[in-house]
């Protein structure tokens, strides 16, 4: 069945609530783990589960995504695998921006018409998790299924912050809210696994994944051609119509990396020492772009709960439960705590080591820094002696030459910190 399905992965809109992540790139293009983009997630999920034929939807800042994918995704003259990019664009039908999810695929859909298909698989762009979609697409044709969603079950305090579904005897999705009150949940639950419901997750949460049939989805389109968003307008009316709507319950790791706390504290996650998302799988392997970068180097660091990235030179005193991406250069002395440091995309040359006389850092990190609970976007250049401290003691907002969320200090790409500089 994954031959004749098409992964289709949304980008998603301007990325407002990982500003200033999304400032100079879309949502999949955002680094994590080191190594990665988010993107890189649902297209190894994909590759996994032997889906070879991948469409990401985007129309913000996509040429970083385009890039990485063009140096990332290739496949041999034998196989009719592929990942394309589909940028929104103004066609005799549309001239508009994609609106909503469902109005990205309307509007795209015509780009896979010359593709056998049957099943359309739609994914984000922006969630971490390992899934095998062979799994999902079982249930599907189990079920004789119309469409089937993604749940996971999730207990009455995160219930409110999702898409709940409610299921009859026999598995079929019957009902659905958008973000219920706390009031309301009582009639909402479902059953569980028991391991689930020993824990209170008995509400089914739409993760925003779903499989459509092929004529389905396109009559859904045809016969609500005003409806843009899956969650809010196209699954219901598909229920109320009396599709059948199966509900594929989703039981490991999963989280949806939409805001800067989310983001920071799902990185973090991963430099501990039995994290929940595994990166060492034999099976559910995490593809990127394979750089070829030189073995990261240490010197005299004391590290404790470290993720460390490729191409590094480091000499830095204490690093705690930090990510440290590609290429990073930390100097003597440096401290760094509970913080992502994202990496540059090129070694030091000779001459940033001569600019450097002229009140022009190197990029990375300088000497006798202090840094915790920060984010240290690419290419960003830190002076020595600098002190960045986040915290909730800091007020939200834009300031000079960094921005701070949920109190978490956020030094732009490109960024240049001089020495002796405070936050």
């Amino acid at each position: 069945m994954e031959d004749t399905t098409i992964a289709i992965i949304l980008g998603g809109g301007r990325g407002t609530r990982l500003d200033p992540l999304t400032r100079h790139r879309s949502k999949p293009a955002v680094p994590i783990a080191g190594k990665y983009r988010l993107v890189d997630i649902p297209i190894s999920n994909c590759l996994n589960s032997r889906i070879r034929k991948i469409f990401v939807l985007t129309q913000f800042n996509s040429a970083s995504l385009n890039r990485h994918i063009k140096n990332t995704y290739h496949f041999d003259n034998f196989s009719n695998g592929f990942v394309d990019i589909l940028a929104a664009e103004q066609t005799p039908k549309s001239q508009n921006w994609f609106q909503g999810t469902a109005d990205a695929v309307r509007q795209s859909i015509h780009h896979i018409a010359n593709y056998d298909y049957s099943h359309v698989l739609i994914l984000s762009g922006d969630q971490l998790y390992q899934m095998d979609y062979r799994k999902l697409l079982e249930v599907h044709q189990r079920d004789n299924a119309d469409l089937t969603v993604a749940t996971i079950p999730v207990d009455a305090s995160e219930a409110t912050g999702f898409g709940i579904m409610k299921t009859n005897d026999d598995g079929m999705i019957e009902s659905f809210v958008e973000k219920p009150s706390a009031d309301e949940l009582d009639k909402w639950a479902s059953e569980t696994a028991p391991e689930m419901q020993a824990q209170g997750r008995v509400y089914l949460a739409s993760m925003g994944i779903y499989v459509f049939s092929k004529d389905v989805l396109l009559k859904l389109f045809k016969e609500n051609p005003d409806a843009t968003d899956f969650g809010k307008e196209i699954i219901p009316k598909a229920i109320e119509e009396g599709k059948r709507v199966s509900s594929y319950s989703f039981k490991g790791y999963w989280t949806d990396i939409g805001t800067i706390s989310s983001f920071y504290e799902a990185n973090l996650e991963l430099a501990d020492p039995l994290p929940a998302f595994n990166l060492y799988d034999n099976e559910q392997v995490i593809y990127t772009r394979a750089r070829l970068l030189p073995a990261s180097k240490l010197t005299g660091t004391n590290l404790e709960r470290v993720l460390v990235a490729e191409g590094c030179i480091i000499e830095a005193s204490r690093i705690e439960r930090s990510v440290i991406g590609i290429r990073s250069r930390i100097g003597k002395g440096t401290t760094i705590e509970t913080s992502i440091v994202m990496g540059n995309d090129h070694f030091a040359t000779q001459e940033d080591f001569e600019q450097q006389l002229h009140d022009r850092p190197l990029m990375g990190i300088g000497q006798r820094c202090f840094i915790s609970r920060a984010i240290i976007d690419k290419n960003a250049r830190i002076g020595n002696d600098v002190k960045i401290t986040g915290g909730t003691h800091l007020e939200d907002g834009e300031y000079e030459k960094h921005s701070v969320v949920d109190g978490i200090v956020i030094i732009q790409k490109g960024a240049i910190i001089p020495d002796g500089y405070s936050i």
